[in-house]
């Protein structure tokens, strides 16, 4: 975000983030940092939309169904 807006040794930033992976993680980061500076300066939202960082990622763990082992993965099925 702070490519996008030229906003480098501007701002000072602490930030606790938990759960998930590490990519998971840095991406949280980035969305977090990208929000703060659009609500900073509302003139931002624009070059931080086009770079696509204030979209958040919505994908999600499905749930396991009954009668799978997980999600979508079925036991072994043996034809005899």
């Amino acid at each position: 975000p702070f490519d996008v807006t030229n906003a480098h040794g501007q701002f000072r930033i602490v930030a606790k983030i938990r759960g998930g992976g590490v990519v998971s993680q840095a991406g949280a980061l980035r969305h977090g940092i990208a929000r703060a500076l659009q609500v900073a300066d509302p003139a931002l939202r624009r070059p931080l939309k086009r770079a696509g960082l204030l979209t958040r990622d919505a994908r999600e763990k499905e749930r396991k169904k009954y009668g799978l082992a997980r999600a979508r993965k079925a036991k072994q099925w043996t034809k005899r």
